[in-house]
């Protein structure tokens, strides 16, 4: 598996985004919420599950996640071109 592009985290609540790459070699990225929870065995978990106290601020944080994605296609897309008028 491979690791994550970044996290975005605000105590137990984390934004995790994935760089991939489609099967025609353009990158895109997904994003995956997360709660940390303890279990009755003191045993750390996680869930997509969220409490209504936690939604604005895992708002936030997906607001965080998409400010950086579209920060990352922007340098994306200025690489590729530079590659193209390189080769060019």
């Amino acid at each position: 598996m491979s690791s994550p592009a970044i996290k975005f985290r605000d105590g137990c609540l984390q934004v995790v985004v994935w760089r991939n790459t489609s099967t025609s070699g353009q990158t895109y990225y997904t994003a995956t919420p997360q709660r940390s929870y303890k279990q009755g065995d003191d045993t750390w978990k996680e869930t997509d599950s969220l409490n209504t106290d936690d939604l604005l601020a895992m708002a936030e944080l997906l607001r965080e996640a998409y400010d950086w994605i579209r920060m990352q296609k922007r340098a994306d897309a200025k690489g590729r071109k530079e590659s193209e008028q390189k080769v060019s």
